[in-house]
C-alpha cells in the first residue's frame, strides 16, 4: 500500500485485462476509514487493518465487484455501499448494506454524486480533506487512458451515452485538485489537476463521445 497524501492511500496495482491498471483508495477519517473501489490482494487487508480498519467500502459499478467483498466485510465488519441499480449485480458476491440514487452527502463528508452513462448506476465521490484537497474519485466514468482521458459506455450494463454526457457536464464544476479513477489504461489512475485543466479534459472528453 502507497501513501498518496497523509489521509490517502493507494493499494497495490491489479490488472484484470491486457493494458488495464486498477487500485482502491483508503480514506483515513476520524470518524472512520472509508474504502473506495475493491482490491482482490488479501495482503492489503493487513495494511488497512493496520491503519485503523474501514466502516464502509463504496463501489463506484458494478465491476469493481467480485469475491474479496465477502472477505473484506468479514474482516472489518464494514458496510458494502453502491448504488441501488447496481445491486442486482453485485449481491452475486457480497450482501448490499447501504444503497444510494440521489446527490447527498453521507457520513458527514463524502459526497455522492450519481453519474449514470458508464453503466446505469455509475457513481462518483467527492471529499474534501482536512489537507486542503478535493478527492474526487471517478470509477471507470472518465478515466487516464495514454497521454489523454477515456470514457465507455457499457450498453449491457445500462450504460447510455447521453447520461454519459450529462454526467460528464456535472464533473466539470466539481473542481477537484485529484482525480482518482477505479482503472485507466496506463501507468497510474491517479491525476493532479487545476480547475481550469480538468475542465479541458471534461470538454474534450465530451467532444469525442
Amino acid at each position: 500500500m502507497e501513501q498518496i497524501f497523509p489521509d490517502l492511500w493507494q493499494t497495490q496495482a491489479e490488472h484484470p485485462f491486457a493494458g488495464v491498471t486498477s487500485h482502491a483508495y483508503l480514506l483515513t477519517r476520524k470518524d472512520g476509514n472509508v474504502l473506495f473501489y475493491g482490491t482482490g490482494i488479501h495482503d492489503e487487508l493487513q495494511h488497512i487493518k493496520d491503519r485503523g480498519g474501514i466502516v464502509r467500502q463504496y463501489l463506484s459499478h458494478r465491476d469493481e465487484a467480485g469475491p474479496a467483498l465477502a472477505d473484506i466485510k468479514q474482516a472489518f465488519g464494514s458496510e458494502l455501499c453502491c448504488h441501488s441499480l447496481e445491486v442486482k449485480a453485485i449481491k452475486t458476491y457480497c450482501s448490499v448494506d447501504v444503497t444510494f440514487d440521489t446527490h447527498e452527502m453521507q457520513l458527514g463528508n463524502i459526497e455522492i454524486i450519481p453519474t449514470p452513462g458508464h453503466t446505469a448506476g455509475s457513481t462518483c465521490f467527492a471529499y474534501l480533506s482536512p489537507q486542503g484537497k478535493k478527492y474526487l474519485f471517478t470509477g471507470d466514468l472518465i478515466f487516464p487512458e495514454g497521454a489523454s482521458w477515456g470514457t465507455l459506455v457499457r450498453w449491457v450494463a445500462g450504460g447510455r451515452k447521453a447520461d454519459l454526457r450529462r454526467s460528464l457536464e456535472l464533473l466539470r464544476d466539481i473542481k477537484p485538485d485529484l482525480v482518482l479513477a477505479s482503472a485507466c489504461m496506463g501507468p497510474t489512475p491517479v491525476t493532479m489537476t487545476s480547475e481550469d485543466q480538468w475542465r479541458k479534459i471534461v470538454d474534450r472528453t465530451i467532444e469525442r463521445l
